[in-house]
């Protein structure tokens, strides 16, 4: 369980938003093996302050897609403020703020990992944030910018300060990226420092990791992103992990296939045929990963329609 500000989570695992994935098709799939918390993918405060059509659609979500968060990334006091009159007419459970983002057109704007630079600011974003909101507010933070700027004990007791009810890190530096290994150390000294609850992040992408995550930081919660690329069923597995469950067996081709046809059915509904079929490309690799299936993964780079997907689903069946 897992309790931010007035909202109680069942499960402490947290799909973590990821930019182009996150959509309402792929927060159901997953929340349909376990996850306890979802949130969009990342929107620019900017986009949506002038209400941009595509933007607007990442806010989509359904009644059974809660709890939901929707993260927000900006640098603007006022666009930011437009941004969360827009989110105040959406059923929302938390606003996260972005601070870890460390692509370079986000950094060079003074946005997301780049507020990493500017503690103060990011203190005053939150606090204006908090002002214009009656949802719970959490910060999603990096280790530092570099080896060199690791500042996350004094990045996160400045939010805490600012008010926010939570707090994510990714056990990384802006400069490392998604290379390199997770400062476990960083995000354990971060959680003794804050009565807030922390929810880390950084390669969470088995069951053992994340319970390595748990016992080596103390965290209240740990955040799943690329692990659960075509891998949904990393939220059951590793809730039987975390309660030394006996580990049950791993889905079949017949249970991937399954789950795919529900994803596609999902994604064609929301996004419009040719659109969802396109973006399921890459969710149709993400189920085969590890399967000696190459064939396949090319046919479905090149189907343009939900039949002809379908029918390469159908094939993964009879690879058993």
């Amino acid at each position: 369980m897992l309790s931010i500000g007035n909202l109680t989570i069942a499960s402490p695992l947290v799909l973590a938003p990821m930019s182009g994935i996150s959509d309402l098709p792929y927060r159901l799939i997953n929340r349909s093996f376990g996850c306890g918390l979802a949130f969009t993918e990342m929107i620019s405060s900017t986009a949506l302050a002038y209400k941009s059509k595509n933007t607007l659609k990442m806010l989509s979500a359904t009644p059974d897609d809660r709890p939901l968060g929707v993260q927000l990334l900006g640098g603007d006091p006022d666009i930011i403020k437009r941004a969360l009159e827009i989110v105040s007419g959406y059923s929302f459970d938390i606003i996260d703020f972005n601070a870890a983002c460390p692509a370079s057109k986000v950094v060079s704007r003074g946005k997301g990992a780049g507020l990493l630079k500017e503690p103060e600011k990011l203190q005053k974003l939150l606090k204006i944030i908090i002002e214009n909101t009656s949802l719970p507010v959490t910060v999603k933070i990096r280790s530092g910018w570099d080896e060199s700027s690791v500042n996350a004990v004094d990045t996160a007791l400045r939010a805490q300060d600012s008010g926010v009810s939570g707090l994510f890190i990714h056990g990384r530096t802006k400069t490392q990226g998604y290379r390199g290994t997770v400062d476990y150390n960083i995000i354990r000294e971060v959680k003794k420092a804050l009565k807030i609850p922390v929810i880390a992040s950084g390669d969470a992408l088995t069951p053992e990791l994340i319970k390595k995550m748990f016992d080596e930081t103390g965290c209240d919660g740990v955040a799943v992103a690329r692990g659960a690329l075509g891998n949904p069923w990393i939220f059951s597995k590793t809730a039987e992990h975390l309660n030394n469950e006996a580990a049950s067996c791993g889905p079949d081709v017949y249970e991937i296939a399954r789950t795919m046809k529900e994803h596609l059915d999902l994604i064609v509904a929301f996004r419009g045929e040719v659109i969802g079929v396109m973006q399921f490309r890459k969710f149709f690799s993400w189920y085969l990963r590890g399967m000696c299936a190459k064939e396949l993964k090319l046919k479905a780079f090149h189907a343009d329609t939900r039949e002809e997907m379908m029918r390469l689903i159908c094939e993964l069946e009879t690879l058993e």
